[in-house]
C-alpha cells in the first residue's frame, strides 16, 4: 500500500511524501507527523518533470528491509505549485531537508534521479547529520551550459498538446519524438505517468513555464565542489544510453570521498524505470553495505 504525508517546505510549501508500506492501525486519516520507525529511513527523489510516482518499483523492494518515501517535489506530482516559486535550487534542497526531518528519516539514505540526485548530494553536503549515504543516479557534475538550456526548452515546447489519448502519449515519448535514437516504451510509460485527463485532452501536471524556471536555475553552473563535500558512501549510477558520460561518472567517483561506481546494462536516462532489475541489481549490494539492518 501507499500512503500521502504531507510536509510544510520552504516557504510553507506543501509538499506531497508517498510511503509505500503498509500503514498503522490507527482507526482514520494517518497521522499529521510520522514518528520515525525503527527501519532505516530511503528517500527517494525524482528529476525533472518527474513525480515520486516513478519511484513506485524501486520503493516496493526497498520496503522489504527499509522505510521507503518518495517525495512529489514542488511544482511536481500533487505539491503545491507556487505560480512565482521559487524555483531554484536552495528551495529546493530546503524542501528536502524538511522531509527527512519531518518525516523522521535521518540519518537517511537519499536516493535521486538526475535533478533529484544534484538535491540530495546537495543536501548531504549542507547537513551531513541527517544523510547516511546517497545514490546519485545520471546527474552531471559539469555545467550543462546555455546551448543545453536552450535545445531543452525547445523540445519542451515541441510536445504536441494536448494529446488525445494516453496511448498517445505513450506512442509519442516512446516512438515518435525526434529526441529518440530508437523506440523505448518505457519511456512512453514514464511520461504518461506525468499526464493529466483535461477538458480538452492529456497534458502536463505541471506548469511548463516553472520547468524552465527550475532547470535553468543549475543548468548554468557546475556542482563539483559541492560534491567533494559529501563525506558519507556514495554510489554513481549510470546507463550506457544516458547523459552521464563514463568519463564523467568516474570523475565524480575519484572526486567524492567515499565514492563509488555502478552502470546499468541497457539502460538510458531513465535508468530506475529502463532497466528496473539491473538497476536493483546496482543499487542493493551498496545498501546493504552501508545500512545497518
Amino acid at each position: 500500500m501507499v500512503r500521502r504525508i504531507d510536509v510544510t517546505g520552504a516557504g510553507g510549501v506543501r509538499l506531497a511524501a508517498w510511503e509505500f508500506a503498509d500503514p498503522p492501525k490507527t482507526g482514520g486519516h494517518p497521522p499529521a507527523s510520522v514518528p520515525e520507525a525503527s527501519s532505516p529511513g530511503v528517500l527517494l527523489l525524482h528529476g525533472l518533470l518527474g513525480r515520486a510516482a516513478h519511484w513506485a518499483a524501486t520503493a516496493r523492494w526497498l520496503t522489504e528491509r527499509y522505510r521507503a518515501v518518495a517525495l512529489d517535489q514542488r511544482g511536481h506530482g500533487r505539491s503545491d505549485k507556487p505560480a512565482e516559486g521559487p524555483y531554484d535550487h536552495e528551495a529546493y534542497v530546503t524542501d528536502a531537508e524538511a522531509a527527512v526531518e519531518q518525516l523522521g528519516l535521518a540519518p537517511a539514505v537519499l536516493v535521486g534521479h538526475a535533478m533529484g540526485a544534484l538535491i540530495a548530494w546537495r543536501l548531504a553536503a549542507r547537513r551531513p547529520d541527517l544523510v547516511r549515504a546517497v545514490v546519485i543516479s545520471d546527474m552531471r557534475a559539469s555545467a550543462l551550459g546555455a546551448g543545453s538550456q536552450r535545445e531543452w526548452s525547445e523540445w519542451l515546447d515541441s510536445w504536441p498538446l494536448p494529446f488525445a489519448t494516453l496511448a498517445d502519449v505513450r506512442r509519442w515519448f516512446g516512438e515518435e519524438d525526434p529526441r529518440l535514437e530508437r523506440p523505448s516504451p518505457a519511456r512512453g510509460d514514464y511520461f504518461a505517468e506525468i499526464m493529466a485527463d483535461r477538458s480538452d485532452g492529456w497534458r502536463p501536471v505541471f506548469s511548463r513555464r516553472q520547468m524552465h524556471k527550475a532547470r535553468a536555475a543549475w543548468a548554468h553552473d557546475a556542482h563539483w565542489d559541492e560534491l567533494a563535500q559529501v563525506t558519507c558512501p556514495t554510489l554513481v549510477v549510470r546507463g550506457p544510453d544516458g547523459e552521464l558520460g563514463r568519463a564523467e561518472a568516474q570523475e565524480m567517483v575519484r572526486v567524492l570521498p567515499r565514492g563509488q561506481y555502478a552502470e546499468v546494462p541497457d539502460a538510458g536516462h531513465l535508468v530506475h524505470y529502463d532497466q528496473p532489475e539491473g538497476w536493483r541489481q546496482a543499487v542493493e549490494p551498496f545498501l546493504a553495505s552501508v545500512v545497518p539492518v
